[in-house]
């Protein structure tokens, strides 16, 4: 039995909401997070005893326990208030820090409010001891022993975290096999991470574990469900899934892929985000070539520092978006600024940019140690011009003109824009 998408929503039209104005505000909106609904009041001395009061009157162990978050957020507060004092500073700190530190111990140990001792007290001072937060030193094992209580009472996140340590060693014994148990236990206790990385080890076939896709696209799409902002991660994946032929059992849908594409870039994931400015560059995924759409989730993921859309952007600065107009110097920058960080494909760019003059002085000599440094990542083009150089000697390469012919983006093959 095939596969079929399952939409969570039906994909967008394409002559409405797939119009361009539409999707270029939803690049602009992307990524920006609706106002939090904080809990805690602003962090106050003043606030601090009041929560105090009504978390100690509540006999509520959750209550107590964001009382002890909450007088975390204070200590920089008060210590910022004392700094012409700092013994005073430092005392006040300590003596916050050891407070919110007994409230916590207090609520994971046996002898808390509950005979188990409080699931989320037990994950939360877990995460202390493995990061070395609330004044205590880092200790894997108490960690680990921690995760390990909350996951016996059925804690989600908790026993995720068992079972990342067991994948990695830490606080316990290396063991494959406790981490599938642990990460099959927390999926089903609905952890949506748990969910993610369970499908990835059976689409994979990693941890031992023999590749099962079907299962495998199951808890993909049920992670799906539970992704947002945070971990938008399995939508985009999703979205990969559907993209293309590759995984049995999976019929491919464009249009499913795209919409999945679109949602994970709303929530400002950079590789979703330059899937949509690839597709509309390009015409993938059913969507129209459009320049303006394909700039703007390009630029949102090069503000993230994604590499390969800020050589996208190179590409369209150096043709122009709509006919023979372009920028050189922006083209230069944008490739420089991906080449600075090793992408190699960009190493290839600045040299022929350097080798052309394209934005930037002409020079063969600077163009070489460019293609040199992206021909050590076994770069083609880089490879190939460097062969060419030796070969025909040290003639400087003329300068193509690049357009977008017949629509093509800078990735088609029928496309003159042949450097990216």
């Amino acid at each position: 039995m095939m596969m079929m998408a399952q939409p969570y929503s039906t994909p967008p039209a394409m002559d409405n909401t797939y119009m361009p104005d539409s999707s270029v505000l939803a690049a602009n909106q992307a990524g920006r997070r609706s106002p939090s609904s904080n809990r805690f009041p602003p962090p106050s001395m003043e606030n601090l005893q009041q929560f105090r009061a009504e978390a100690q009157s509540s006999n509520d162990p959750g209550r107590m326990l964001d009382l002890a978050k909450y007088m975390m957020e204070v200590v920089p507060v008060v210590c910022a208030a004392n700094a012409k004092d700092p013994k005073r500073a430092r005392k006040i700190k300590e003596t916050m820090t050891m407070e919110a530190q007994k409230i916590v111990k207090k609520l994971a140990s046996n002898s808390g409010m509950g005979k188990t001792g409080y699931g989320e007290a037990q994950f939360y001072l877990a995460d202390c001891y493995g990061g070395g937060k609330l004044g205590l030193a880092v200790d894997v094992d108490k960690a680990f022993s921690l995760y390990l209580q909350g996951s016996k009472q059925s804690h989600p996140a908790c026993t995720y975290r068992v079972a990342v340590c067991y994948e990695v060693g830490a606080g316990t014994k290396k063991d494959n096999a406790h981490a599938i148990q642990f990460f099959r236990k927390a999926a089903n206790l609905g952890d949506g991470r748990a969910m993610y990385k369970l499908s990835m080890i059976l689409l994979r076939g990693t941890l031992g574990q023999p590749k099962n896709p079907r299962e495998g696209m199951s808890w993909l799409e049920r992670a799906a469900t539970q992704a947002d902002e945070d971990h938008p991660q399995p939508i985009h994946d999703l979205g990969v899934a559907f993209e293309k032929e590759g995984i049995p059992s999976v019929i491919p849908d464009p249009n499913y892929a795209r919409d999945l594409f679109t949602r994970a870039a709303q929530y400002g994931y950079a590789p979703s985000q330059f899937k949509l400015g690839l597709a509309y560059e390009n015409g993938f995924l059913n969507c129209p070539i459009d320049p303006r759409r394909s700039i703007a989730w390009y630029s949102k993921a090069a503000e993230q520092g994604d590499l390969e859309s800020e050589l996208a952007l190179s590409g369209w600065y150096l043709t122009g978006a709509t006919g023979p107009s372009g920028n050189d110097v922006e083209a230069y920058l944008w490739a420089r600024k991906a080449a600075d960080r090793g992408y190699a494909k960009a190493e290839y760019a600045v040299g022929y940019y350097t080798e052309t003059g394209v934005g930037v002085k002409q020079s063969l000599d600077d163009a070489k140690k460019w293609y040199l440094r992206a021909a050590a990542q076994n770069n083609r083009r880089a490879m190939q011009r460097l062969s060419e150089l030796k070969k025909h000697g040290n003639n400087l390469q003329q300068r193509k003109k690049h357009t977008r012919d017949n629509g093509a983006g800078s990735h088609e093959k029928d496309s003159d824009c042949t450097i990216m």
